[in-house]
């Protein structure tokens, strides 16, 4: 492995792709993302050698310093981008595809009933917002959004949107999906805001139409 170019790649790939990112010296020595990236591809390294304790030293060493968590087992792609970082935890049977996108208090992690093959497979450029659980072993397509705190329990297709507990897919590429609610605007890439929950704005309707039943019922009773 050339430690030296690998460090490399990883700080130019975060740089371009973090509009808050002033130089590479700032990503580089203050991004936990990045460092705890730098210390999973090393440990890494060695655990497929079979130096499994020193890779596991490793890993609970950066979870220490930087609030990530990554099993030196798991398997990463290139471009993948840890923002903030804080709580993320990635299981020993994950795998997350080519620039992927993970915010903080992200879990890619076990149900406790599976064996082997127990954690999720990330499609490449994929977007997983702040809190989000994905927990299990199946996979999530590639180009796919999962909105933060949604909690994923079963196989999403590419190119999907999916919210809330448990996750529902609510865009299927360029078209919403039929049982879903109106989306109130696109959704934007790296956007973990503007992804509305149908459910939540089916109970506003509700809302809205008994307020218009009420104010229909006053002027009955005012005449």
């Amino acid at each position: 492995m050339n430690f030296i170019k690998m460090i490399r790649d990883e700080v130019n790939i975060v740089f371009e792709r973090d509009p808050a990112a002033r130089s590479k010296a700032q990503v580089l020595l203050l991004y936990p993302g990045v460092k705890a990236i730098i210390a999973y591809r090393i440990a890494h390294y060695l655990d497929s050698r079979g130096h499994h304790f020193i890779a596991d030293w490793i890993s609970k060493r950066t979870r220490k310093k930087t609030g990530i968590e990554i099993h030196p087992s798991a398997q990463i792609g290139k471009g993948v981008f840890i923002d903030h970082g804080m709580g993320v935890v990635i299981g020993e049977t994950a795998v997350v595809g080519d620039y992927c996108t993970i915010y903080q208090g992200v879990t890619l992690g076990g149900t406790g009933k599976d064996k082997g093959k127990r954690h999720p497979t990330i499609g490449k450029n994929v977007t997983i917002g702040c809190g989000a659980k994905v927990l299990g072993p199946f996979s999530v397509g590639d180009n796919s959004k999962i909105a933060a705190n949604a909690v994923v329990l079963s196989e999403i297709p590419p190119d999907s949107t999916c919210v809330g507990v448990p996750a529902h897919i609510v865009r299927l590429g360029d078209k919403r999906v039929a049982h879903a609610a109106p989306l109130l605007k696109p959704v934007a890439d790296l956007d973990q805001i503007h992804i509305p929950d149908p459910i939540s704005m089916e109970l506003c309707r509700l809302s809205a139409d008994i307020d218009r039943i009420k104010k229909k019922l006053e002027d009955i009773e005012n005449d």
